[in-house]
């Protein structure tokens, strides 16, 4: 077993080292997303952030990070995970379909000035391609967080940051690795004003 264990630590690792080294070769796409919420926070916007599962957790992990700080003191900053009201959710689950509980959310709440940012570790979620294709039609910055080749989740949004890997687990790991950057990069930006 300890050599089984090892080998498992081994693989995971390099995997994860690989595809972070991938998206470094790649950032463009990331740092203009962080570029899109910054400038759309010191305008007065917004960000509304969802996933599903993990990237829900991840969509929530971001919005705390920004509204409570991620490394330096400053303002608070407006972010919102719409994953996390358990009545809205259901409500519209119910009443309309699961595919509309984002997008319902971004009409209600989203604004010219905010910024959609989906997450979705397949690129296939329904309900994300729909909150980003109704921010879009009202006219919000739109940015999609993938794994796979992006799928329809990326092709939906404006500014597209993919992670290019089958794996759930290794997306997850640079997707968390690359929203810590945006929000480090969105502080500085924010805290210069």
């Amino acid at each position: 077993m300890d050599g089984d264990a090892r080998g498992l630590l081994d693989r995971t690792l390099t995997e994860a080292a690989a595809l972070h080294e991938h998206t470094r070769e790649h950032a463009q796409p990331v740092l203009d997303a962080a570029a899109a919420i910054a400038a759309a926070l010191r305008n007065g916007g917004k960000l509304l952030v969802f996933g599903n599962g993990g990237s829900a957790a991840d969509a929530q992990h971001v919005a705390a990070e920004l509204v409570g700080r991620y490394q330096r003191e400053r303002a608070a900053l407006a972010a919102i995970a719409l994953t996390t009201d358990t009545s809205v959710l259901t409500s519209i689950g119910n009443d309309y379909a699961f595919d509309r509980i984002f997008a319902r959310q971004v009409e209600a709440l989203g604004r010219r000035n905010d910024v959609a940012l989906g997450i979705s570790t397949s690129g296939a979620s329904p309900n994300v391609v729909s909150g980003l294709t109704t921010a879009r039609t009202l006219g919000l910055q739109t940015i999609a967080l993938t794994g796979g080749d992006g799928g329809a989740v990326g092709r939906a949004a404006a500014i597209h940051v993919n992670v290019p890997s089958a794996a759930t687990p290794r997306v997850q790991e640079v997707h968390r690795t690359l929203l810590h950057v945006i929000c480090d990069l969105v502080e500085r930006a924010v805290d210069q004003r």
